[in-house]
């Protein structure tokens, strides 16, 4: 297959986010600047620099695309302590240009990962911190990334009563369920790799609409499993299947869960460990589903990018590898 070259990032560059329903890139850099990379004409496959300013003082450590029913808007961490949310706007006669509609100043605390959820409630913001925390943002008025609400602040625990100490997290990896809004309630997965092993397993939290809380309603973990550290984790599309599927990755490999769709009564979900893939030589760094929630894409210290498939029968085997430059 013939390589083609799409995009030519300036020095320093340090993350990037592709949006999808767009086809732009943004892409974050070690001094702050933040940069805008679209296409040169609809029929090209060639992508040029369209917009670039200093977004922070620090390092730009994560991009994230607000969903494109809120408009064209990207949130970013920094290592200055801080997370903003930037929308591109039309101001009169001016050509299109981003702006900063919110500034999150977490003191001393530094945010490690934040993801976006839409669902009929409106748009949910979820950020976790180094010292175990989460955070639940929401949208107050649609049509303004400025306003936005703390709706919960919780640790990423199972049992609230028997937490203890406060954790030093390296990372952190968030995936909201990828459901229709009008399809299920608000739910996503986190994980933690941190010194304190009852804050790493991934957890599966969903909002109770009927006592308006979150609540944790599965820990993907098997009983020596339960503190391993969290280094990246994915929320599969569902097309139809009677579980969801959720792909964690660990020390140990990358461990495929399904996980059931109705609570029992004690309000948890059930689960079945159905695949540990092994291939990767070090630490995972990123899982992606394709869109029909059937192949899973991971990348990791290796410098390797592994497709993953399972058969008719449910057995997961390394579909292709390629090495990345």
């Amino acid at each position: 297959m013939e390589e083609k070259l799409l995009v030519t990032m300036e020095k320093g560059a340090h993350c990037s986010s592709w949006n999808y329903s767009g086809q732009r890139m943004a892409v974050g850099s070690t001094d702050g600047t933040l940069s805008i990379y679209d296409s040169d004409d609809p029929t090209s496959t060639s992508f040029s620099c369209t917009s670039q300013w200093k977004a922070h003082v620090g390092v730009i450590c994560k991009i994230v695309w607000v969903p494109p029913e809120y408009g064209d808007g990207i949130a970013c961490i920094s290592g200055d302590g801080t997370l903003s949310v930037w929308e591109e706007v039309e101001e009169g006669t001016q050509p299109l240009t981003w702006k900063l509609c919110k500034l999150f100043e977490f003191q001393e605390i530094q945010a490690l990962d934040l993801q976006f959820g839409n669902y009929l409630m409106g748009l949910k913001l979820v950020v976790a911190f180094a010292d175990g925390h989460v955070k639940i943002y929401e949208l107050q008025d649609p049509l303004e990334l400025k306003r936005w609400q703390l709706q919960a602040e919780f640790q990423n625990v199972m049992d609230f009563l028997a937490r203890s100490g406060k954790p030093s997290c390296v990372s952190a990896s968030i995936a909201w369920n990828p459901q229709k809004p009008q399809s299920q309630r608000a739910a996503f997965v986190l994980g933690f790799n941190s010194d304190l092993p009852q804050f790493n397993s991934s957890k599966i939290w969903e909002f109770d609409e009927t006592h308006q809380r979150w609540q944790p309603v599965a820990e993907l973990a098997l009983p020596g499993d339960e503190g391993d550290q969290v280094h990246a984790l994915a929320w599969a599309p569902n097309i139809g299947r009677p579980y969801e599927v959720v792909a964690v990755a660990t020390c140990k490999g990358i461990a495929i869960w399904h996980v059931g769709l109705n609570a029992d009564v004690d309000g948890r979900l059930s689960l079945k460990k159905v695949a540990l893939l092994s291939g990767h030589d070090g630490e995972v760094w990123q899982l992606d589903w394709d869109m029909s929630g059937m192949t899973l894409a991971t990348v990791g210290s290796d410098r390797m990018v592994r497709l993953w498939q399972s058969n008719l029968n449910g057995v997961w085997d390394e579909q292709a590898s390629i090495e990345s430059n």
